[in-house]
């Protein structure tokens, strides 16, 4: 296969772990017979500075023209002025309402390696494997927006807007891809007080009576917040809306143990998604090469599989990165005090898993899937 991906690093510690990931993607042409052909762009602060815009023309139209993106992270401290008329987040926006990409998927699954990196008891990780999907273009974040000033007091409004067309093709995602797992969601709302949640669970509802076979369960966005600390194991495939999805996500990363460790995919009508780490920019570790590129490495095996059909490949990766992990090998985020494994800068862990990954104990599994794959 012959591939054009797009790479945006952006700024802080993007470069840095976008490199390895970008590593990672050239053993896998090289190992399974592909031809990847990467252009780079500028996004966020990095493209204000050189081109006076979070994101020129160029770039976008080499993103329109690319069969996947791989993103690092955008913002810092010399661009954080909120009243600033061009902001480093309005490339990451623009770049998803230009490309159509309303949803969000965030996996979790931790490493039982590194169940002492997350908050919570060991015990509460076991069986943990989630898929949250975010509503990506609607709700709060693009809905009417101003300030004015009524009987003297000032006043701000934003507005929280949802069509059924939006809300039935991200839900209809998520039963698509809860048969593949456990067949069960759960959609997130607040019906009991919000008019669009409550046509959000109408439409689910409906949706729902397509999928026989995959369990439908309505949940309150409070009350899920709380069952995804104290039952996290009890949830298979999430779904929101774009605001409730931003904030379990990130709530979500905790049982990982790091943001470091979680990727997303942003996806959209066609083939072409936009590929990320959740995490942010980390201005204050840039540069140091501390950086943890996992996150960014298991994003583009989610670009192996959603943008590239390439199933395979893109276990081969993930079997990589555990791998890895289960021989010891640590960056600082996920090494703490008193751990086994060894802390190693970014560029070994990338290493590591390129190793890992031309490992005949991982291609042997790979191939195995092949051969086996109406098991999976």
């Amino acid at each position: 296969m012959k591939a054009t991906i797009v790479l945006l690093p952006g700024d802080g510690i993007g470069p840095e772990v976008v490199d390895q990931a970008r590593r990672v993607l050239e053993a896998v042409a090289q190992l399974f017979g592909h031809r990847f052909v990467f252009e780079d762009h500028l996004i966020g602060g990095a493209s204000i500075d050189a081109r006076g815009t979070a994101l020129a023309d160029d770039a976008l139209a080499a993103c329109r023209q690319a069969d996947a993106i791989l993103l690092g992270a955008v913002g810092g401290p010399r661009w954080d002025d909120p009243n600033a008329k061009v902001r480093p987040e309005q490339g990451l926006l623009g770049l998803r309402k230009a490309l159509g990409l309303w949803a969000n998927l965030r996996p979790v699954k931790p490493y039982a390696e590194l169940a002492d990196c997350s908050p919570l008891r060991p015990e509460r990780l076991v069986g943990v494997d989630v898929l949250v999907i975010r509503e990506l273009t609607g709700g709060l974040y693009f809905g009417k927006r101003g300030r004015d000033e009524v009987d003297g007091k000032r006043r701000a409004f934003d507005t929280l807007e949802y069509t059924d067309h939006e809300i039935s093709r991200v839900v209809d995602l998520a039963f698509k891809l809860a048969r593949g797992r456990r067949r069960h969601v759960t959609s997130i709302d607040k019906a009991n007080v919000i008019e669009t949640s409550r046509l959000w669970r109408q439409v689910t509802t409906e949706v729902a009576r397509n999928y026989a076979d995959v369990k439908l369960e309505h949940q309150l966005v409070d009350s899920a917040a709380m069952r995804l600390i104290t039952a996290p194991a009890s949830f298979d495939v999430v779904v929101t809306e774009n605001m409730f999805g931003d904030i379990l996500t990130d709530e979500a990363s905790v049982l990982a143990g790091s943001l470091g460790l979680c990727p997303s995919a942003s996806l959209g009508d066609g083939k072409c998604g936009l590929y990320e780490p959740i995490h942010g920019s980390a201005p204050d570790i840039a540069n140091q090469g501390i950086a943890n590129p996992i996150g960014t490495i298991l994003s583009a095996a989610m670009l192996l599989r959603h943008s590239l059909d390439l199933e395979a490949e893109a276990r081969a990766v993930e079997k990589a990165v555990a791998a890895t992990i289960a021989a010891g090998f640590r960056t600082a985020d996920i090494a703490p005090a008193g751990s086994a494994g060894e802390v190693v800068p970014t560029s070994r862990m990338g290493a590591a898993i390129r190793d890992h990954l031309d490992d005949h104990a991982v291609v042997d599994q790979v191939y195995g899937y092949l051969a086996n794959r109406e098991r999976y």
